[in-house]
């Protein structure tokens, strides 16, 4: 593999990650008050089109070639999207939909 390759590779795998961290957010706020099955079904075809998607995408770019930086880029990626929309979220003042539990107070 050449090294235009393996950095097309690399900024792929981070931007990549980057869109898991999108869709994960996204498939969170759609699974929020479904039923066990829904949840379970949808999460299994996600991850399993998601993960279809990043091998023909990397099989197209260098031949199907990985290497475990490739995974640790896109990782970074996924990281650095939590990060960034926390940050965008705290600066436009917008509430997290995360689910927490009150205690009443006797």
């Amino acid at each position: 593999m050449s090294l235009n390759e393996q950095i097309i590779s690399l900024v792929f795998s981070f931007v990549y990650g980057i869109f898991l961290a999108f869709v994960y957010n996204f498939n969170y706020n759609l699974l929020f008050n479904k039923t066990k099955f829904f949840k379970v079904f949808l999460n299994i075809l996600l991850v399993l089109d998601l993960v279809l998607i990043y091998f023909l995408l990397i099989k197209k770019i260098n031949g199907g070639i990985i290497h475990p930086y490739f995974y640790i880029l896109m990782v970074i990626g996924f990281i650095f999207n939590f990060n960034f929309s926390k940050r965008l979220r705290k600066f436009f003042k917008i509430k997290d939909k995360t689910v927490t539990k009150s205690v009443k107070k006797d």
